[in-house]
């Protein structure tokens, strides 16, 4: 029986997924890279989650591809990167942009070494808390080979291009402090998991169509026209309105906590 590398747990709406492979400091092999991709399939067609936190089990979040482990088979590499259109993502980079298609915010809290594959996976997440004693690195580099995972769509986002070419060039480590300073990370946090869960609770809050309507915008426009960046607006708004979340967090703005009304499965997306 594979082991279970990645573990999914949901608690009052709110989805755990942890990295489970601690004693080989989550090194990505290719059973994580299943069930990581399995895992966020599920959560992309669950209407009943509000949010997501990911979190690594033992000293490191993820310290990169576990090289050993992948190249032992001959065909592993062809698995990872094969697509059938050069525009989708293969299995490799799923466990990165995989996270932006979930239809609700996905929290990553960072600790230890955020290397390689795991930082790829991290810059996967809408936000980043991270732990100040915590690296991070494009750890290709040292291989010999560029970032590919994925992570290039948020880096591009985040990221100035000669700062991106320094770190993937050199595969250099950064501190916490520094992910900061780039735009690499949300907040830097003690407790990157608490904080994680506040902000999760936070975001629970608000209508779930509103906030799945707020990603999808962003996530399609972020790089796009004026055009259709105002187009996608007025379209999601209409949406948004139209839905009964919208009408719930209206009488809630407008009442008691105690007469508040619980939000419906979210319909957007």
């Amino acid at each position: 029986m594979p082991e279970q590398t990645v573990l999914l747990t949901i608690e009052n709406n709110i989805a755990y997924v942890a990295l489970n492979r601690a004693e080989k400091h989550n090194a990505i092999d290719m059973n994580m890279f299943h069930h990581l991709d399995k895992i966020i399939k599920q959560l992309q067609k669950d209407k009943t989650i509000r949010a997501v936190i990911v979190h690594g089990e033992g000293v490191d979040f993820c310290s990169g591809l576990d090289v050993k482990s992948v190249m032992k088979a001959p065909f592993n590499m062809l698995k990872l990167l094969f697509k059938w259109l050069p525009g989708q993502s293969n299995l490799a980079q799923r466990v990165s942009t995989g996270w932006r298609k979930v239809p609700v915010p996905v929290i990553m809290a960072l600790h230890g070494r955020v290397w390689g594959g795991g930082l790829q996976i991290a810059l996967g997440g809408d936000f980043r808390f991270v732990e100040p004693t915590a690296t991070l690195s494009i750890l290709e580099a040292r291989w010999g080979l560029i970032p590919d995972m994925g992570g290039t769509l948020a880096l591009k986002e985040h990221f100035p291009a000669d700062q991106a070419k320094l770190l993937a060039m050199t595969g250099k480590e950064i501190t916490a402090e520094q992910a900061l300073q780039y735009n690499l990370v949300t907040e830097i946090s003690s407790d990157p998991i608490a904080s994680a869960k506040r902000l999760a609770e936070s975001l629970c809050q608000q209508s779930p169509d509103a906030v799945a309507g707020v990603k999808k915008l962003y996530n399609k426009v972020w790089w796009r026209s004026d055009r259709y960046t105002l187009a996608r607006e007025t379209f999601y708004q209409l949406k948004v309105i139209l839905s009964k979340n919208q009408k719930i967090k209206s009488y809630n703005q407008t009442h008691e906590k105690e007469q508040a009304k619980p939000f419906k499965n979210r319909r957007f997306w």
